[in-house]
């Protein structure tokens, strides 16, 4: 009986280590959660991937709304791409982080650009909870001479 037991705690006890190895921890396991993007005002009806596609849309509409070539910048030809570095906050305003590239007037008028953006109807989502989402915008500024 004393055998019996002894081999029944070695089984059991061999069996929960390999069950171990078999299944790894917690840290060694990667997990991925899907990020669901700030939904823009007039976006609200959009579902899955609709929401992507509308963000999107409607930045791009934004940022060629409210794109304003500074005179001074127009007038002495410079031309370059500014990237725009931006967060949309759990609160679903607009955060920027760095603004980079062309010259201080075009990186000016970028961040002025993008820092309009309209507070979203509900802000990006992660795991069932609000997130800041990170964007990088690239404006190009061309004076066509």
């Amino acid at each position: 009986m004393k055998k019996l037991l002894f081999i029944t705690c070695l089984l059991v006890t061999t069996i929960g280590f390999s069950q171990q190895r078999e299944w790894g921890s917690v840290k060694g396991n990667t997990l991925t959660v899907k990020e669901i993007a700030p939904i823009w005002p007039g976006c609200q009806g959009k579902k899955g991937a609709g929401i992507n596609a509308c963000f999107k849309k409607k930045l791009a509409q934004h940022i060629g709304k409210n794109f304003k070539y500074p005179a001074a910048a127009y007038k002495a030809n410079q031309q370059g791409r500014v990237v725009v570095e931006f967060y949309i906050t759990k609160q679903g305003t607009v955060d920027i982080k760095s603004v980079s590239g062309g010259s201080k007037l075009l990186q000016t008028e970028a961040k002025r650009n993008i820092t309009s953006i309209p507070k979203m109807a509900k802000p990006g989502m992660m795991a069932g909870k609000p997130r800041a989402i990170k964007y990088i915008v690239p404006i190009t500024f061309k004076t066509g001479k």
